[in-house]
């Protein structure tokens, strides 16, 4: 398992199995419709690249670990990996946080003018919420999904649609419904990819008001 680990580990930092090294597989493989390794094997080494190159990269990878890899590693000291362990936990922890703070559901308290809290870890579990709004004792439940473009929210929804049992729950239990919010990066910045539904956001917290 940890040989398994490195040698992944060092290939993807080398890049060796991308696309200009190993060939387009996923679509080579697709094209093939192999029956079984031995027809996908001979495809590939006839039409993808072949034996000879494969070895190469192979031995590559070899050169990469037991070179360079191991040059990196005998000059890493035990303060250095003390070190990293506290800005790890420390300052990058806090780092990702305060970034969080100043976007997207510091946003959505600016617009929507009211406090919004971290759901505990008992809701992320069990109903799936990131963060929630407190109304007269009830809450409305918030749940943030990163996406890279916007060809990742039809996935989304389908997700969305798996956890619907657990935000009925939450609604059951809490008064609230629970909300998706995309996230995505523009730039420097993130920004809120569905902002439809800040306004039923806002809907919802009038009606809870109103109760």
């Amino acid at each position: 398992m940890a040989k398994e680990w490195i040698l992944n580990s060092a290939m993807n930092r080398f890049q060796l199995n991308f696309k200009r090294n190993v060939g387009a597989v996923s679509e080579a493989i697709r094209k093939c419709s192999p029956k079984n390794i031995d027809e996908w094997e001979g495809y590939y080494f006839e039409n993808v690249r072949n034996k000879d190159h494969i070895e190469s990269l192979g031995k590559k990878l070899y050169i990469k670990i037991t070179e360079v890899i191991s040059a990196e590693v005998e000059n890493i000291t035990e303060e250095d990996c003390i070190g990293y362990m506290f800005n790890m936990v420390i300052n990058r922890t806090f780092d990702g946080y305060s970034t969080e703070i100043k976007t997207i559901y510091g946003q959505l308290e600016k617009i929507l003018q009211v406090k919004i809290e971290p759901a505990p870890d008992k809701w992320d579990r069990l109903y799936n919420v990131d963060f929630y709004i407190k109304i007269k004792g009830k809450y409305i439940g918030i749940q943030i999904k990163p996406v890279s473009d916007v060809s990742h929210i039809p996935q989304i929804y389908k997700e969305r649609g798996l956890q619907e049992a657990t935000h009925l729950e939450f609604t059951k239990k809490y008064g609230g419904k629970v909300f998706y919010i995309f996230s995505a990066k523009e730039g420097n910045k993130k920004v809120i990819k569905n902002s439809e539904v800040i306004q039923e956001i806002q809907s919802e917290m009038k009606k809870m008001y109103e109760q």
